[in-house]
């Protein structure tokens, strides 16, 4: 998940409003729309002051549309308002799956990919994980994925996007089997190690995808 940070200029009380002080002291007569973000802007930076601290700096109004900058302080402040909770309990009722020693792998298959749909409704999304057999990616939702605590960020706009490649920071899954030609020249450049043989995933998957 990535953090939001803003960028710090001259504003450092966030409760200003510099657009809407520009626009009241020229001639120009903003449209209602115009009126409508800019009041929207002082209200998303009133609700963010109390969040407000060193790490959080404001953005540079002028290189941003009201509209847009708008949208970068809504996320912001559903990032700094979503409460932390293990990605289970992001359902109701918690969602739980049984234990995986206690299920062949017929019987698990159709747990899983309940499991993985449901998640995409929550805008989780599993990638590369076609290196995994049904067994793998069960247990790893079961043991790694479900427990995590995340910020449950309620927005249409925000996915959060599980690698299923990183083990450990251990890069060498990724460039066996997903990585491009041109990705692991990049990386045998920057890096001493010897690249692994490159592979096709064995277990190819249709996988829910975020919309375009």
């Amino acid at each position: 998940m990535l953090e939001s940070k803003l960028e710090m200029t001259e504003f450092a009380n966030f409760g200003y409003c510099p657009k809407v002080c520009a626009q009241m002291s020229t001639n120009h007569k903003p449209r209602p729309e115009e009126i409508e973000h800019l009041l929207r802007n002082a209200e998303l930076r009133d609700q963010l002051e109390p969040y407000f601290d060193e790490s959080i700096r404001s953005v540079n109004v002028e290189e941003l549309p009201t509209p847009m900058e708008n949208e970068f302080l809504a996320s912001m402040l559903a990032w700094e308002r979503a409460p932390i909770l293990p990605i289970g309990q992001w359902f109701e009722p918690e969602l739980k799956l049984p234990h995986p020693d206690g299920l062949s792998n017929q019987q698990l298959h159709d747990p899983l990919w309940e499991t993985i749909h449901r998640l995409f409704e929550r805008r989780i999304l599993l990638d590369f994980t076609d290196h995994l057999s049904d067994r793998d990616l069960y247990c790893l939702i079961y043991r790694d994925i479900l427990p995590c605590s995340e910020k449950k960020i309620d927005s249409a706009a925000n996915y959060l996007h599980w690698d299923c490649a990183d083990i450990g920071g251990d890069a060498t899954t990724w460039l066996r089997f997903y990585a491009t030609d041109e990705e692991r020249q990049s990386w045998a450049e920057d890096f001493a190690d010897p690249l692994p043989e490159s592979e096709e995933p064995p277990y190819p998957r249709q996988m829910p995808r975020r919309p375009l």
